[in-house]
């Protein structure tokens, strides 16, 4: 398979759009949406299989990288190298959905049947295949962000300034963004995904890939402020998450539980501080 033929962020589609002036066929464009294999080995263990998750393909190593931190199986200086997968068994299509991120010593964690079973994660869930409500709701712990926090001003234009780095949006309008920002609200990495934990993963895994902590001020999502963002948000150590949505109540609990800063209905001129 080229290099040509690598998975992108969007897929052109044909479309009829019907309206009251009538119809109108045209071309048009859909985020892309495939899964994408996470494979873990370390000195003396052999290349297994540790998630599945849909995904849209593009920054594919930063996912695994920042999936593995927010897991607790690897920390900032654990992981060697990442790559695809070369086994001669996959298929064209597989080549660029299968990925291996070698690790210098053994996980920081137990690689249970949790993560080696064959279970996969829809692009919606952050959570799936957690065997009890208990291992759910723990929650690997990052170095926390000890930097100033944002205030309301610069809580309440980050959306905007989101909005603003998200191409894949621009042209399907069927992704969800995050970004990692200082107390000032520059913006230092955005990444993209139909899946909202995606693009979370990404953006710390950018870090990871960087040699970078990946705590800093602000965690800013387009969407809402779900349990599973939460989680990341701890995992990565960052000062507060900021949600255009709703947070539910486990996302509450936890972020109080945490010392986690959280914002939600940040839109225009309006935010909300959960305290």
């Amino acid at each position: 398979m080229s290099e040509n033929s690598r998975p992108g962020p969007t897929v052109r589609v044909t479309t009829v759009e019907h309206s009251p002036a009538g119809e109108q066929r045209r071309e048009d464009r859909v985020a892309a949406e495939e899964p994408l294999e996470i494979r873990l080995a370390w000195p003396g263990a052999a290349a297994r299989r540790v998630w599945v998750t849909m995904r849209t393909p593009g920054h594919d190593f930063e996912l695994a990288a920042g999936w593995l931190l927010h897991e607790g199986l690897a920390g900032l200086a654990d992981v060697r190298t990442v790559a695809y997968c070369t086994d001669v068994d996959l298929s064209p299509q597989e080549e660029f959905n299968v990925v291996t991120v070698t690790l210098g010593t053994a996980p920081a964690r137990d690689v249970s049947h949790r993560h080696a079973a064959a279970s996969a994660g829809s692009s919606a869930c952050g959570v799936c295949g957690k065997d009890s409500v208990a291992e759910a709701l723990s929650t690997p712990r990052g170095r926390r962000w000890a930097g100033p926090d944002p205030d309301a001003d610069v809580v309440r234009a980050l959306p905007d300034r989101l909005r603003e780095a998200q191409p894949v949006f621009g042209q399907t309008g069927g992704v969800h963004a995050a970004g990692l920002a200082t107390a000032a609200g520059e913006l230092l990495v955005v990444r993209e995904d139909v899946g909202r934990h995606n693009a979370v993963d990404k953006v710390t895994g950018a870090r990871v890939l960087a040699g970078l902590a990946p705590a800093e001020a602000v965690l800013v999502v387009s969407g809402r402020a779900g349990f599973e963002l939460v989680q990341k948000a701890v995992a990565a150590g960052v000062g507060s998450l900021v949600a255009v949505g709703a947070p539910s109540s486990l996302a509450v609990g936890l972020a109080h539980e945490a010392g986690l800063g959280l914002w939600g209905f940040t839109r225009g001129a309006r935010t909300v501080r959960y305290v």
